[in-house]
């Protein structure tokens, strides 16, 4: 983890602990950065740099803010105006940019935001470059073989531009239509846009593969991203899809980067229900790659079961899609992604992609002829309970050896019937403790016994 940014961006508060000179100063290192290894590679070229944002008030400061220090250093900015992730992600890949950014905190409030670094081929940046960034923030940049207080000034007709390039946009979504394997005629779905990203994007791309499209979280005022609707508030969906008496339903995350279900009857389709659904359907056609869908530590217990009983190989990866798409690259998988809705479809996309989910779910919908309960009724999800004990030190608590015994213990007597799982949150002084057992009452009663222990270490605070 970075001394700014996590594994996904720079996150944080507006003008609090994410700032409008924290932005340009990443516009400024990045519009130099990448216009130095062009004149190494021997490139008069200036650097192209694309740039989406979500609805939150303050994504058009950052956006402003980055432009300022991109075209200060020299580089062209290219504006996608509002957009989701993956849309950055595919032009960065398909016109060759140098980078993309991304102004967005995906499923946090309107008053969080964050800045997302996406390399040329629209994957999530390398560490080495990301430290470069934090190291100029800081004040202590070495690179090219000297130290930089200060990266130079473009001038006269160095300085860089701004390009209006909704056109990008645009063509990102003729390339989600032009996935769309069957006709949507005849259904009914309900797509909640969580007053982010995708509201002016998904509706076009289900109209145009003709289903008959119900919009809800499509009205961003800047302040009410995320509020109530989308993937973070499934129950919003729930409702409407029962009102409305739709085929399926939608919900995206303020960036359109996840994507969670509602099947016809209300029930809740997870990330784990769409890889076992998607994961099932390419292993039937013989198209599952290497025979392993990649998942998270955090998947259910009952998507491994349902797996072994399909035999489906998977990988766990740490959480993050970041880790699972690189997990993905390396070992040539074709599906994976999070509990939480992240899906990567890696023939098609390069970061998880909430519509692209959406259309991959409608497509094994349209090819076996069968509703979304029916799909996924066959994956049983265990109760799980997971409980954030706030730490004074959470590599102490966690090596503990009395913490270390108790969850052993636990897994012990789970055995084949369950799990236990014990990690640090990656962004705050917390460790989680989550079991999965055949009944919540039993999950209950081990994580209890594992925060007590915890407990008498004289490991929690507040």
């Amino acid at each position: 983890m970075g001394r700014y940014f996590g594994t996904d961006g720079f996150r944080g508060e507006a003008n609090v602990n994410l700032t409008a000179d924290h932005a340009y100063k990443v516009g400024r290192f990045l519009g130099w950065y990448y216009g130095e290894l062009k004149k190494q590679a021997g490139s008069n070229e200036p650097a192209r740099i694309v740039i989406g944002k979500d609805t939150r008030r303050s994504s058009y400061m950052f956006e402003y803010s980055l432009v300022g220090g991109l075209v200060a250093s020299g580089a062209d900015a290219y504006l996608l105006h509002v957009t989701t992730t993956p849309s950055v992600a595919y032009v960065a890949r398909i016109d060759e940019f140098d980078c993309g950014i991304m102004i967005s905190a995906s499923h946090n409030p309107y008053y969080d935001n964050g800045i997302k670094l996406l390399n040329g081929q629209g994957e999530k940046m390398d560490e080495e470059t990301i430290a470069l960034v934090e190291d100029y923030l800081d004040g202590k940049l070495e690179l090219f073989g000297q130290k930089w207080e200060e990266v130079p000034f473009a001038t006269r007709d160095a300085i860089g531009r701004t390009v209006d390039y909704v056109s990008g946009r645009n063509r990102y979504i003729g390339y989600l239509i032009s996935l769309g394997l069957y006709s949507f005629k005849g259904l009914k779905i309900g797509l909640d846009c969580a007053n982010g990203s995708s509201w002016n994007i998904a509706k076009s791309v289900f109209d145009a593969l003709g289903a008959q499209t119900y919009v809800m979280g499509a009205e961003p005022n800047g302040v009410n991203i995320n509020n109530g609707v989308g993937s973070t508030h499934i129950e919003a969906l729930q409702k409407f899809v029962l009102e409305k008496g739709l085929d399926a339903g939608f919900a995206y995350d303020g960036d359109a980067d996840r994507c969670l279900a509602v099947d016809e009857t209300g029930e809740v389709i997870t990330g784990d229900h769409i890889l076992y659904i998607y994961g099932r359907y390419l292993k039937e056609q013989g198209r599952l790659l290497t025979n392993t869908v990649v998942t998270t530590v955090m998947s259910n217990f009952g998507l491994y079961k349902a797996f072994d009983e399909l035999d489906i190989g998977y990988a766990k990866t740490a959480v993050g899609d970041k880790y699972v798409y690189e997990y993905m690259l390396k070992n040539g998988c074709r599906v994976g992604g999070e509990q939480s809705g992240h899906i990567i479809f890696s023939k098609y996309a390069t970061t998880g992609d909430g519509i692209l989910t959406s259309l991959k779910l409608m497509e094994v919908m349209l090819a076996k002829k069968q509703s979304l309960h029916k799909l996924a009724e066959p994956l049983v999800i265990y109760p799980q309970v997971l409980k954030n004990v706030r730490v004074a030190d959470k590599k102490a608590a966690q090596d503990d050896p009395d913490v270390q015994a108790a969850v052993q213990r636990v897994s012990e007597s789970l055995g084949e019937t369950g799990r236990v799982l014990v990690r640090e949150s990656g962004t705050e002084p917390v460790v989680r403790i989550m079991v999965e057992a055949e009944t919540e009452e039993i999950c209950r009663k081990y994580v209890d016994e594992i925060v007590g222990v915890i407990r008498e270490k004289g490991h929690i605070v507040g």
